[in-house]
């Protein structure tokens, strides 16, 4: 199998195909102009502006008050009480910030409950493929997307892995869920939680001598910034299942991709950013993820935590998902390059299963190929990737330690 470079590990739909942007790569590549067009967007049209340089004006403002007024242990209290999507809010909330929330969980007038319906089915039928997807495709790419590695790191999400991975994970079982952004759902909860939390992270993080001293932007977290992050979900997530050849019906590939569409509109992405086709989203992709993806020394400290993954998870530790088993998953999904950045040694035995192994793997599966006539190490390894589906089962689908409870931030990593 060809291994990827980070330049065609998603254009070109290679082995890559789940808490940056251009100016963290070459200054020839920082320079490049905003050429994507918003005729491709859910929006249809916008006025085209470069999203390095817009962040998300409203929520910023209310939560740098609530943050500076010392207020935020109770606001987030209270916060904890709000855990479906159409529960009344708590009485006691700042009334800018209700007036807010109010706003920011109504549904766009472009969502399309039958599509909605259709995800569902997607998410019950591929429920097992997601998790392994998110976790070490979107979940280790976020180590190499250098603005987002320094950004977790320097800020609170970075003083508890676990915590991290949990709310992170938090995510992906709330989108996956038959009432995701129904009133007893939890998704839309879910996004406008993340929302606020990224307000407050944009204000704190500035503050940080750690962060603004390896930092090359005055605030993190732009537009951009959260589509690149946006494109290692769903746009990395459905590269990696074709590649997979996972058997996905048009209108199921469309559905999962609608329901992600929502998900950017609630954590605060503006509709002129959000691709209208999968076509459109690997277009953007190709200039705001590809590009920027690159080694820093946190993300490689964020990889080694994500490679302990089987000692964290609810369940844990699983007795067969061993460290050296997820490096070679990661080398198979991401490729030699970006396990080189990430310091992931080789693992001779694990790398040539993986490499030879596992789309007969998802074939047998999905029914498509029987065990006896799947290639010996197959045969040999079933045991260890069904333990893989079952880890990220335990991650994604069980979503985490629950209750789980995203906060705004009052402070950055105590530990710099």
């Amino acid at each position: 199998m060809e291994r990827p470079s980070r330049r065609n590990v998603l254009v070109t739909g290679g082995t890559l195909g789940v808490v940056g942007a251009l100016s963290a790569a070459s200054p020839a590549q920082a320079s490049a102009l905003w050429t994507w067009s918003p005729k491709g967007s859910v929006a249809g049209a916008g006025q085209g502006a470069d999203p390095r340089g817009v962040w998300d004006a409203e929520a910023d403002e209310l939560v740098a008050d609530l943050i500076d007024s010392g207020h935020v242990d109770f606001i987030n209290a209270q916060l904890r009480q709000w855990t479906k999507n159409g529960q009344f809010l708590p009485l006691l909330l700042p009334w800018e910030l209700r007036k807010f929330i109010e706003k920011a969980r109504e549904m766009p007038s472009w969502a399309d409950e039958n599509k909605l319906e259709t995800a569902v089915d997607f998410n019950e039928k591929r429920g097992l493929y997601l998790g392994v997807t998110y976790g070490f495709a979107s979940g280790m790419m976020s180590t190499v997307i250098p603005k987002e590695a320094r950004a977790v790191y320097y800020s609170k999400g970075g003083a508890d892995m676990r915590d991290r991975i949990t709310k992170t994970a938090k995510l992906g079982y709330d989108i996956g869920t038959s009432n995701a952004y129904k009133d007893r759902g939890e998704m839309i909860v879910t996004c406008v939680k993340t929302r606020l939390a990224h307000a407050g992270v944009r204000h704190l993080l500035p503050k940080s001598a750690h962060w603004s001293k390896v930092a090359d932007e005055k605030i993190p977290i732009s537009q951009a910034d959260m589509m690149v992050t946006w494109h290692s979900l769903p746009t990395t997530v459905m590269q990696n299942l074709q590649k997979w050849k996972v058997p996905i019906p048009a209108g199921e590939s469309e559905a999962f991709l609608h329901s992600w569409q929502l998900c950017a509109h609630m954590l605060g992405i503006k509709d002129e950013y959000i691709p209208n086709s999968w076509a459109e989203a690997n277009a953007q992709a190709a200039q705001v993820l590809t590009p920027v993806l690159a080694p820093t020394p946190e993300g490689v400290k964020l990889a080694d935590m994500l490679l302990n993954l089987a000692t964290i998870v609810p369940g844990g530790p699983l007795r067969y998902v061993t460290k050296p088993i997820l490096g070679a998953l990661t080398r198979y999904v991401l490729g030699d390059e970006i396990a080189e950045w990430l310091k992931i040694p080789r693992e001779p035995f694990w790398d040539e299963v993986f490499e030879v192994a596992w789309e007969p793997f998802i074939a047998v599966r999905e029914g498509l190929l029987a065990l006896e006539d799947a290639p010996g190490a197959l045969q040999k390894a079933y045991w260890a990737f069904d333990e893989i589906l079952r880890l990220a089962a335990l991650l994604v689908l069980s979503g985490g330690n629950l209750p789980i409870s995203i906060e705004i931030p009052h402070t950055n990593n105590p530990h710099y």
